[in-house]
This record gives structure tokens, sequence and C-alpha cells, in this order.
């Protein structure tokens, strides 16, 4: 099968040798997924708002491998401050409402940068509606 791959604007990407997203066949894998804006200036500051462009980070390399937000299956959302988790979650319904995928939120103990407040992974199966 042909592995296509997308990037976005973390230079993580290169310095850590990875895609942000790998489709093989109809599945796209969306990598660990930061609030890194697109001119990499710093994270917005709410959670809110980090997990609203994480989204669109996201959504961006699933649309640039042919797929649209009804194709995800599965999200996993790291956040550092369980306190957040419901404007997060509010963010995740705007995102990702449309497709209600299997979603999973876990706490963690941080995140590579201390300004990040979310990460999330996306999993999506095109054409599989």
């Amino acid at each position: 099968m042909t592995r296509l791959r997308h990037g976005s604007a973390s230079h993580y990407e290169q310095e850590f040798g990875f895609s942000r997203a790998v489709r093989v066949g109809n599945r796209v894998e969306v990598a660990g997924t930061a609030p890194i804006p697109q001119n990499g200036g710093r994270p917005p500051v709410s959670a809110h708002d980090q997990m609203l462009l994480c989204g669109r980070i996201a959504l961006d390399a699933i649309e640039a491998l042919g797929g649209s937000v009804v194709d995800v299956v599965r999200t996993r959302v790291y956040v550092v401050d369980a306190s957040d988790s419901e404007e997060i979650g509010r963010a995740h319904r705007l995102v990702f409402g449309e497709a209600m995928p299997a979603a999973t939120m876990v706490v963690v103990a941080g995140l590579l940068d201390p300004g990040w407040r979310v990460e999330i992974e996306v999993e999506a199966l095109i054409g599989e509606r």
C-alpha cells in the first residue's frame, strides 16, 4: 500500500523525525498534536483555544490526506490540569462533534512545552461512514 505523509509547522517533526499524519490505505493516524501556531508564535493562553488550535491542525492534516471530520473515529486528549477538562471538552465538541468519535481524556504530569495545556492524537478511517 501507498504511504502518504503530511507535515505541519512544528519544528519537532524534522528534529525528531516524524510526520504530523500518515495515511496507509484508508487509515490516517495523526501524531500527538500540540497547540503550535502556524506562524511559530506562542500558543493561545486558554485551554479551550489551545484545544481548538490542536483540532484545526489535526483536521488540516486529515483533509490534506483526503479525509474530513466525519472520518474521525478516535481522539486521545492529554491535559495537564483536570480543571481544564470542561473547557477542553467543549472545544473538542466544536471540532469533532459532527463525527462523535470514541474519545479519551487523560491527565498527565506535563507536556513537552510548559505553556501547552493540551495535546491530542486523532485517528480517521476515510470513507468508512
